[in-house]
């Protein structure tokens, strides 16, 4: 599925907005990843994988901690039991599908709500508790992304690594993302401000439940890719439409403010005005975008034909840095390279 690379000087803004934040963030390594009416129209790897010294350049198959942006597949992995039948409607009720969950804290609560991150639910120190009715504010909770590849391992059968597999990585040949139980060469090192941060774990499991998954930047600009083009690539239909269509429209439900994000299946979406999305003010409706802890962001823009990726090896934000705003100047910036 590899697409020719023809490098386009329109679009060195990027590079430069990339280089800048790298500036502002902790990061040894980045990279920038554009892709442009089917061809590579901006590729470049800056720095190293690591800190320490000697450590290997970032280059082509170097592959960042993409934090958040995993969201992306596990949304995926909901489109697939959806469509073939292991969830009849995401307006099912999470009760129905897992019972054992605690019937006076998740009642009301559908699959709708925990993929808009509209489901009110928070948890501390293995405690789950309300804060808000289900489907009447929004909040970015990890509790929702627990219970729904729980939900896809109890639907299908399968992990949501293995559906990913099948479904993605093993028809595309993308052999640069994974969820990894140990560290490899071309993995970076995510350079910590504080090493006792909270928000930072580690983990062993493969099944695509924690925070592990590692991509190369031009893989996951082909995931957006896929997205784009919505499964239809070398010539057929290699991931029925439905799937991409359920992923990346807006599946918010109808209750909530209007200017609070709107998302799909996990993705942010850009369809009303609101001043409280990721994704840039110039960016046209129906794109869609997702962005990591590590800084790293998916942005799909289908009426430009264009895709575009940026990775860092960082972690949060430091003090100052307000990564909101950069990340809807990296979209508002690739518009202007369109224009």
């Amino acid at each position: 599925m590899f697409l020719s690379l023809k490098k386009n000087k329109d679009f060195v803004p990027i590079t430069e907005h990339v280089l800048n934040t790298a500036e502002k963030v902790t990061c040894s390594g980045a990279a920038a990843f554009v892709i442009h009416n089917d061809k590579v129209v901006l590729e470049d790897y800056f720095g190293s994988q690591s800190n320490k010294s000697g450590s290997r350049k970032v280059q082509e198959d170097t592959q960042f901690h993409v934090a958040s942006v995993r969201k992306s597949y596990i949304g995926f992995a909901v489109a697939c039991a959806v469509y073939y039948g292991k969830i009849k409607t995401i307006d099912d009720l999470i009760l129905h599908y897992l019972p054992g969950l605690n019937e006076d804290i998740w009642k009301d609560t559908t699959i709708r709500h925990v993929l808009t991150h509209t489901h009110g639910l928070h948890k501390k120190e293995d405690t789950v508790f309300r804060e808000f009715p289900a489907g009447e504010n929004w909040s970015y909770r990890q509790v929702g992304i627990d219970v729904l590849t729980e939900l896809i391992k109890q639907t299908t059968g399968k992990t949501v690594s293995e559906i990913v597999h099948e479904q993605v990585f093993n028809p595309f040949e993308f052999n640069e993302s994974d969820w990894y139980a140990q560290k490899h060469e071309k993995l970076v090192d995510v350079i910590l401000r504080d090493e006792s941060d909270k928000n930072w774990n580690v983990s062993e499991s493969t099944e695509g439940n924690k925070m592990n998954m590692y991509v190369s930047a031009r893989e996951l600009a082909y995931w957006g890719y896929v997205h784009l083009k919505e499964g239809y690539l070398n010539g057929k239909q290699m991931i029925p439409k439905e799937i991409i269509q359920m992923a990346a429209t807006v599946q918010s439900p109808s209750t909530i403010d209007k200017n609070l994000p709107q998302n799909g299946f996990l993705w942010f979406v850009k369809d009303l005005p609101a001043e409280k999305t990721e994704i840039g003010q110039s960016v046209p409706k129906e794109s869609y975008q997702i962005l990591g802890y590590t800084g790293v962001t998916l942005l799909v823009i289908p009426q430009e034909n264009i895709v575009a990726v940026r990775m860092f090896n960082s972690f949060g934000s430091p003090e100052g840095y307000d990564y909101l705003s950069d990340v809807r100047s990296f979209g508002d910036t690739v518009m202007r390279c369109l224009s």
